[in-house]
């Protein structure tokens, strides 16, 4: 597993997220992932919409995935 298909199943999953996924070593990767439908959800329920996007590759080809979630408005507040 490489971090960019797993931007890309994210991105495919989330349409319209803004998504970075940095790891080196195939098995831990962190993500930064940005997207509209965070809205209103508290973290776990936003890791949980990321994790669905990869389905069974989670605890698998995907050992461990640091996640950072947040709406545009967050990170818009945060310049």
């Amino acid at each position: 597993m490489d971090a960019a298909s797993i931007q890309a199943m994210i991105e495919n999953g989330l349409p319209g997220a803004q998504v970075n996924v940095q790891g080196d070593d195939g098995v831990h990767f962190e993500a930064e992932v940005v997207a509209a439908q965070f809205a209103g959800k508290l973290p776990l329920a936003r890791h949980r919409l990321v994790y669905a996007t990869l389905g069974d590759l989670m605890g698998g080809a995907i050992h461990a995935l640091a996640l950072k979630t947040l709406t545009p408005e967050e990170v818009a507040a945060r310049r």
